[in-house]
């Protein structure tokens, strides 16, 4: 029976989110992405941060009760894995079919979607955030199952480094909640569709494999990191974060407001009368410089776990690198389409893809 139950965990969990994404009250914004054949904005109703701390808290009541162990995500987890990846892909094709193709081959349709921007009641479940928020939320109760097994498995001579991963994955996810509006303004919202790719990756390759640093070690003998690498473990977190929360941040309040002064840069920039680019401070450093930002915060997490020369939980920044700069490239294209000869002109001022005077 656990077994089952463990299948059918993540699409309980997700169902309850469901729920609470319509109910629970959210505040209404505007975003950058537009309405299919209209100029108008689409409007959406965020309360993810306030659903990841319900959703911790019922899970924690059910632990502290008695009804499930504190690591029982962790011990029914190829099973949850394995509900999750169905799930996904029942999620998928149910998302893609009933709509016209966009693509030529039904294979890239099924992979990237055909609709844009799925949203239920006018905006108050907008599909791609609800799939974020699922993927978030059940990532952390993996987190913190996977953390408690752990300390379960040994008690006061669990790893420093374990407890620092399982912060450095918590605080990363915290602030996404706490950041949903700017992430309005990104590529994945505004340029993505919806279908196997979106979906199952955050039903199921999100929650179950950014845990993987902590899936491939919690079970192993305490490393016995010292301290002080830990915090340059953590400083190597923090120092991605700010490229990348910086990145974004600047990116959302130009758009907002071209004129604004983010942390004291005065947005400097080029046009053809039609079309403004930022060419300072982050983005005038690269163009995807937020990518970067995402590649030292994995790294980060992966060192804290304790264990640099297991090859399990370098799968995770690996996976930013197999991500984000083939994403570059495409990104790169549809803004040579997109601005023309001003992309041109902006190749010059900010020549790096990613990394500042290297690549």
């Amino acid at each position: 029976m656990d077994k089952i139950l463990g299948f059918l965990a993540p699409v309980f969990i997700y169902a309850f989110i469901f729920v609470l994404n319509a109910i629970v009250p959210g505040r209404w914004v505007v975003g950058y992405a537009s309405k299919p054949n209209s100029t108008e904005k689409l409007k959406y109703r965020l309360n993810g941060l306030i659903i990841l701390f319900l959703v911790v808290g019922c899970w924690a009541a059910l632990c502290h009760y008695g009804l499930v162990a504190w690591d029982w995500l962790y011990i029914y987890r190829w099973y949850g894995l394995a509900g999750a990846v169905s799930f996904g892909l029942i999620f998928s094709l149910a998302i893609v079919l009933p709509n016209a193709p966009v693509k030529r081959s039904f294979f890239a349709d099924f992979y990237l979607g055909r609709l844009e921007n799925p949203q239920l009641w006018g905006g108050r479940i907008d599909a791609k955030m609800w799939l974020y928020l699922v993927g978030a939320v059940m990532l952390e109760l993996n987190v913190l199952s996977f953390t408690a097994h752990h300390y379960l498995l040994y008690g006061e001579a669990s790893s420093h480094g374990i407890f620092v991963c399982a912060g450095l994955l918590t605080y990363f996810l915290i602030d996404y909640l706490t950041f949903e509006e700017v992430h309005l303004y990104t590529y994945d919202l505004f340029a993505e569709r919806v279908g196997f790719k979106l979906g199952w990756g955050c039903i199921a390759f999100y929650p179950y494999f950014y845990s993987i640093p902590l899936w491939s070690t919690v079970s192993l003998a305490p490393a016995p990191t010292p301290d002080y690498l830990l915090v340059v473990y953590a400083l190597i977190f923090l120092t991605g974060w700010s490229i990348s929360r910086g990145a974004n941040l600047q990116k959302y309040f130009f758009k907002k407001d071209p004129k604004k002064i983010f942390l004291g840069i005065t947005p400097e920039t080029i046009t053809d009368g039609k079309r403004t680019l930022l060419v300072n401070g982050f983005w005038g450093l690269s163009r995807h410089i937020n990518y970067l930002g995402e590649i030292l915060m994995a790294t980060g997490i992966v060192l804290a776990v304790g264990y640099p020369l297991l090859p399990w939980p370098w799968l995770y920044p690996l996976y930013y690198v197999v991500l984000l700069f083939p994403r570059q490239i495409d990104d790169d294209k549809r803004c040579a389409a997109k601005y023309g000869p001003l992309w041109d002109e902006y190749l010059k001022r900010v020549p790096k893809r990613i990394v500042p005077w290297v690549y």
